[in-house]
């Protein structure tokens, strides 16, 4: 199996406001932050006036965070940002495959969101993994990002350590590059988690006496699937930015995302991997279950032959017929009795030397 790369700190630096309720579509939370060679001033601004600022100056870039804004917001935004009217309905209605568009004036990143959830055991209910949108709006002097989804939030995105604000001077394409190294991330977690449970089940499928669930497997195989058409479609995006000569991405930046998209494909073979393990698991639970199904029809048939043994004598004794010589015998009961009991017994061992029971 490909090894999984280590998980790295998230890469932007900056200074979070109080959030609102999660997932609100008409009470989005604003998060608005001016960055002046690289550096995040502190305090909430209004975007309209952080806008102002930035392009009065000439210096700087504006990064504003929204989670599920409505679109009253949104074609507000918009309006204020000079953004393309179809960037207004992407990112309201959500439900986008991960893709990278460029417009005139903008660049747009989506891409799906991925959570490891944690849970005691696997079941035909379990959700293991949960999946989000995440949309990035590149500009000259703005990036504007969009959540919809409980997934990865602004907090997993801002102080992380060991960023510079060297990195930050970069300009707007650095945030863009920064929550696409957080998803990537994001990715890498899941398919150690994934790893992990399908490693406890590989282990309880091979111990013996051990009762196979195969829905079990047949679930992490389920949630495999989800995964790989998360982490798929983000391969041709990831490729553009490291290496097309898009005029809002520097060539200083586009090294930073072929980081990226070195780490998204180790994800991605490490999810292909997985996916081919469990499907092996699959074939080999299916196999074990035919095993004990056939040993449980083994056991049955066996216990069905023992019966059968003084269910037929006693049939032919409770016949009824008047002349049966062994009628009149002193013994002839405790006789039959003891062959019933002598041909169960030999029976049984028979069966049993043989490991049918």
């Amino acid at each position: 199996m490909p090894a999984i790369p280590p998980r790295r700190p998230s890469t932007i630096r900056a200074d979070a406001t109080p959030r609102g309720p999660a997932g609100s579509a008409h009470h989005a939370t604003v998060d608005c932050v001016v960055y002046i060679d690289g550096v995040g001033e502190r305090g909430r601004v209004p975007h309209r006036e952080a806008i102002r600022r930035v392009r009065d100056s000439g210096r700087g870039f504006v990064w504003i965070s929204l989670d599920a804004p409505g679109h009253d917001q949104m074609e507000a935004l918009s309006r204020d940002l000079g953004l393309h009217e179809l960037i207004t309905e992407d990112a309201t209605s959500g439900r986008q495959r991960p893709k990278l568009e460029a417009y005139d004036d903008a660049l747009v990143l989506n891409m799906s969101t991925v959570r490891y959830l944690a849970h005691e055991t696997v079941t035909q209910v379990s959700d293991i993994v949960s999946t989000g949108e995440l949309m990035v709006v590149l500009g000259r002097d703005f990036v504007v990002t969009v959540r919809h989804g409980d997934q990865i939030t602004p907090t997993d995105l801002v102080g992380a350590p060991g960023y510079s604000p060297e990195r930050f001077a970069i300009g707007p394409a650095a945030v863009m590059h920064a929550v696409a190294d957080r998803v990537v991330d994001s990715y890498i977690e899941a398919a150690e988690g994934m790893a992990a449970d399908i490693d406890e089940l590989e282990s309880a499928l091979f111990t013996p006496r051990t009762r196979v669930d195969i829905e079990q497997i047949y679930v992490l195989k389920r949630e495999l699937l989800e995964l790989k058409h998360v982490i798929g479609p983000l391969t041709t995006p990831l490729r553009r930015l490291s290496v097309d000569h898009l005029d809002l991405v520097p060539a200083e930046a586009r090294h930073y995302f072929r980081d990226v998209q070195d780490h998204h494909a180790q994800a991605a073979a490490v999810v292909a991997t997985l996916d081919e393990q469990s499907t092996s698991l699959v074939s080999a639970a299916a196999a074990i279950v035919g095993v004990q199904q056939n040993t449980d029809m083994r056991k049955i048939s066996a216990w069905v032959a023992i019966a059968a043994v003084p269910t037929m004598i006693a049939g032919v004794y409770g016949m009824n017929f008047r002349h049966m010589p062994e009628l009149e015998a002193r013994y002839g009961y405790f006789v039959v009795l003891g062959i019933m009991v002598a041909m169960c017994a030999g029976l049984f061992l028979l069966f049993r030397r043989n490991r049918w029971l």
